[in-house]
């Protein structure tokens, strides 16, 4: 069976941060389950802590905590570094970033719930979805 390889966009993280009840929780909570692949960048990494640590009183979670989080997503992530920028092809560099990361790790999917940011990412054989959605397609969700 061929294992999915995906990109978390960062709102995602903080949605599965900040509710147990949602899509964005379980897809994080199957990191590791081997039903997919996640890849992650040292500047993704660092955004996912900028904007954890920026809300953790909001969300309810200390710095400690969220650094748990995001240790054991990089322990079961595939870790790329990004050698070419594609810059600028999407209107936010933040995007790009994403983008880059998809394309270099090979991925099928960007998970994102700003799927409009985007547009069509077909020419890199890339597919934007919601948590919602690619848990569907891994059979997860009905």
């Amino acid at each position: 069976m061929n294992v999915p390889k995906i990109v978390i966009d960062t709102n995602v993280l903080v949605a599965a941060l900040r509710s147990r009840r949602g899509a964005s929780y379980k897809l994080l909570s199957l990191i590791g389950s081997r039903r997919f692949e996640v890849a992650v960048s040292v500047p993704l990494v660092f955004e996912y802590e900028e904007v954890a640590f920026r809300q953790a009183a909001e969300i309810g979670l200390s710095h400690r905590a969220i650094n748990a989080i995001l240790d054991r997503l990089c322990f079961w992530a595939d870790q790329r570094a990004i050698f070419f920028l594609w810059r600028p092809y999407l209107p936010d560099p933040k995007d790009d970033m994403v983008l880059e990361l998809a394309i270099e790790a090979r991925c099928e999917f960007i998970v994102s719930y700003n799927k409009q940011d985007f547009g069509n990412l077909n020419t890199f054989g890339i597919s934007v979805v919601t948590s919602q959605e690619f848990l569907q397609h891994i059979g997860v969700l009905p």
